[in-house]
């Protein structure tokens, strides 16, 4: 099959770029490898070197510039970027995808449904740019499906959420409407939820899937690395491993988006930086008050506001680390070859 390289998710976007050096090859990332990147471009896969910098710097669904030899010149400004803060000890950005229109956010009708979950998610999607999608799956196994779908539908005015059953197919034409032919999607969620079926049924590959505890309705990780799939309809899709735990990066303008509710009941309050406690004329105490607002909402905003703010703080403060640090070792080399001149 021949693809353009709209049909990969080239836009003017990226071809205003690609004005500035001509000559580059467009390469779209399709994985992330240790040692390497795989570029797919209307000619096919490819291996790609990139120049010297780690390439945890490239996320799958990256545009690239190369020269003939396959290594990286240029990459692309992104139109959007899924980050978090890594996992472990270490203040680092993990990246999880790049240039994604839609973001599919897999839950499941059974005891791994969680809001709290969800509102991370849907953080996420607005923080970069993407459209959420939430997919509720195993909604063949569930006898009440409804229940759930309201529940996530009341997370945010105007929010899609689809109930499906993965191995119908006119269930699939229901989540691949929201991604055509050229768009990209992503698709999130942890374990056992039912992402490799789903990723199955989009793309018409026979990916691996493992089973889940009955007693938590858990799973094993069955993807264990990001990659770049076509979808059916010509759209293309960025499978994710499961996420045990989701820890948002500089995310505050998201979180707000999510919790708009409480944003536009903040304006009311009789002082700008009130912190919806025990301040005087408080209109977000006061929808708690009159059964407007749940207090548990309040209280989950306040989480993820507080815990962006230290993760971005701890990686803004390892990148200082990391920029000292160069600046002093291009020093102390400076100063060597000084030296040797005298």
């Amino acid at each position: 099959m021949i693809l353009s390289l709209s049909d990969l998710g080239w836009s003017s976007h990226f071809a205003a770029q690609h004005a500035a050096d001509p000559t580059g090859l467009p390469f779209r990332i399709t994985a992330v490898h240790r040692d390497r990147l795989i570029g797919l471009s209307p000619d096919g896969e490819a291996p790609l070197l990139t120049p010297g910098e780690p390439t945890g710097t490239y996320a799958v669904g990256d545009w690239v510039l190369t020269d003939e030899t396959g290594r990286v010149r240029h990459l692309l400004d992104r139109r959007s970027l899924l980050q978090r803060r890594a996992a472990g000890t270490g203040a680092t950005a993990q990246l999880i995808a790049a240039n994604v229109d839609v973001l599919f956010i897999a839950s499941s009708c059974n005891a791994d449904f969680n809001l709290p979950r969800l509102e991370r998610y849907l953080a996420l999607a607005h923080q970069a740019g993407c459209y959420p999608v939430i997919v509720l799956t195993k909604s063949d196994m569930c006898d009440d499906t409804e229940s759930y779908v309201q529940q996530a539908g009341a997370l945010a005015p105007f929010l899609t959420v689809l109930a499906i059953n993965a191995l119908d197919p006119a269930d699939i034409e229901q989540a691949l409407a929201w991604c055509p032919k050229g768009q990209t999607g992503a698709l999130v969620g942890s374990s056992g939820v039912g992402k490799t079926t789903l990723a199955n049924g989009m793309t018409g590959q026979d990916l691996a899937t493992s089973g889940i505890r009955e007693d938590d309705a858990r799973g094993r990780h069955t993807t264990t690395a990001r990659a770049l799939h076509r979808m059916r309809n010509g759209g293309w899709l960025i499978d994710t491993p499961g996420m045990r735990a989701l820890r948002l990066l500089d995310a505050r303008d998201g979180v707000d988006e999510v919790f708009s509710d409480i944003s536009e009941l903040s304006l009311s309050c009789r002082f700008s930086d009130c912190q919806h406690d025990t301040e005087p004329d408080c209109a977000v105490q006061a929808a708690i008050s009159n059964g407007v607002l749940d207090p548990a909402r309040l209280e989950r905003w306040r989480k993820l506001r507080r815990e962006d703010q230290r993760n971005s703080a701890s990686v803004a403060q390892a990148r200082a680390r990391d920029k000292a640090f160069g600046k002093m070792v291009r020093g102390i080399l400076h100063e060597k070859k000084s030296r040797k001149g005298l």
